[in-house]
């Protein structure tokens, strides 16, 4: 197994070193995050009707099911939500609960220079998020499977979460048990805030799928640095599958990043919105409502 992994990787070398440089393609994803967690946590809540729990799984369903497109060269790509006409009447809500669970913006990857960039709106104010990609240590493995027309090689990596990104929000352990009480206990512990129960784990465990068969060190979002495009990720919460790839697109996308917004790093946009969330959250726990503004704006 060891000398078909080797040998992949040499004809990786070759290939991509060969691909013109006006070579272009396309690759549609579907991305679903399991909301479990977060319909358990509504279940706690003894302010929320069950009419008010139908319009938010609603809700949900919206922000929690997204399909994006990722243009590609050899060097480059460009990741982005596929824009939909929004029914529920609360666009800049939306917009921003969107960006808070892996949506919105343009998200560009260089792995050449091993950078990207991506401009995220967060409370009415317009950021642009620079850094260097994230190496993730891979363990390809022997296993296969087919997606679509292409056979795929299966690969995992351990990777720290950003805290920013709220899709990896978990039910506490303690929380869980809580599944095996009785009725009688459950009633008790239920609370007026359904955060109480959930925490942001450090790190998670990534399956990817990836091709030989398109050799770019391309995928969604912020994952590359295998022997080919990336067409699946799982991370035990949120799944990224694609369904479509177009090679040697005619119509050619202009691949390249944002410019506007304030300029922060990962680490320093990920404080931002924590620190912000847990601001609204204290305050609708003195319910003073959650009207206030960022920045001193």
């Amino acid at each position: 197994m060891k000398t078909i992994i080797v040998t992949l990787l040499t004809l990786f070398a070759a290939v991509i070193s060969a691909i013109a440089q006006d070579f272009q393609g396309m690759a549609i994803y579907e991305s679903k995050t399991s909301t479990a967690d977060f319909k358990s946590g509504f279940a706690g809540n003894r302010e929320i009707t069950p009419e008010m729990q139908k319009t938010i799984e609603e809700r949900m369903k919206q922000m929690f099911e997204k399909t994006f497109v990722l243009n590609f060269d050899k060097n480059a790509s460009i990741y982005k939500e596929e824009e939909k006409l929004d029914a529920t009447g609360q666009g800049g809500g939306m917009r921003m609960m969107s960006n808070m669970m892996g949506g919105g913006g343009t998200h560009y990857k260089n792995v050449k220079e091993k950078i990207y960039t991506v401009d995220r709106e967060f409370f009415g104010k317009e950021f642009l998020i620079k850094d260097s990609l994230p190496k993730l240590e891979w363990k390809l493995e022997g296993e296969t499977k087919q997606i679509g027309n292409y056979t795929c090689f299966k690969a995992t990596a351990v990777r720290p979460v950003s805290q920013s990104d709220f899709r990896n929000y978990r039910r506490k352990a303690d929380d869980k048990k809580g599944d095996e009480k009785s009725e009688e206990k459950i009633e008790a512990n239920k609370t007026t805030n359904f955060t109480d129960g959930w925490e942001m784990p450090k790190e998670t465990v990534v399956t990817a799928w990836y091709t030989p068969d398109i050799p770019v060190n391309q995928g969604p979002e912020n994952y590359w640095g295998l022997p080919g495009l990336i067409l699946e990720v799982n991370d035990g919460k949120t799944i990224v599958l694609c369904s479509k790839i177009v090679m040697n697109t005619k119509e050619k996308k202009e691949i390249k990043p944002q410019t506007k917004g304030k300029v922060v790093t990962q680490a320093e946009y990920d404080k931002i919105a924590t620190e912000k969330m847990a601001e609204m959250r204290e305050m609708n726990q003195g319910g003073r409502g959650s009207n206030f503004r960022m920045g001193g704006q």
